[in-house]
């Protein structure tokens, strides 16, 4: 079955919180070390939302399996242009094409909101992540080393742009 993409919603926020604190609690993939409550997550989404960016939601039978948003790369004026993107899919969902679809639908509201580039990070190692941004046109321009410290390891970040 093929996922639906749609905007998220406060409803979405318990589901997201879920999707998102496996990766806080198990994984270096996000910096966060404590999870994130639901109020904290549904305030996130409106933040978003009400910076006229979209956060979205990808559906499998009903379900919320995954979540993609954009957000202002820097607070300066000069950088309105930019965003940063963010994409995660439930822990067990991988490889289904959900990441790939969701990511795609993100940057053609991006492109539609007449954004000029995309920014995507991602902590390393990180084979899946670095793929699925470059199997977009992503091209990698930086990595930089050591900048974070979780689960008792120093933690490497790469990043990646594409122009809209």
């Amino acid at each position: 079955m093929s996922p639906h993409f749609r905007a998220a919603s406060a409803a979405d926020a318990e589901a997201i919180a879920r999707i998102y604190n496996y990766y806080v609690r198990h994984t270096v993939i996000t910096f966060e070390e404590e999870p994130v409550a639901t109020q904290t997550m549904a305030a996130r989404v409106m933040e978003v939302q009400n910076a006229s960016l979209p956060w979205l939601v990808a559906e499998l039978e009903g379900a919320v399996v995954g979540y993609a948003y954009a957000s202002k790369w820097k607070v300066r004026s000069a950088y309105r242009y930019a965003v940063e993107t963010t994409i995660y899919v439930e822990h067990g969902c991988e490889g289904r094409g959900i990441g790939r679809g969701l990511y795609a639908e993100l940057l053609s509201g991006l492109r539609a909101r007449g954004l000029h580039v995309a920014i995507g990070g991602a902590a390393l190692p990180n084979d899946a992540s670095a793929a699925l941004h470059e199997k977009l046109g992503f091209e990698r321009v930086a990595t930089f080393r050591q900048v974070g410290f979780k689960h008792g390891r120093w933690v490497d970040v790469a990043y990646w742009q594409l122009l809209l």
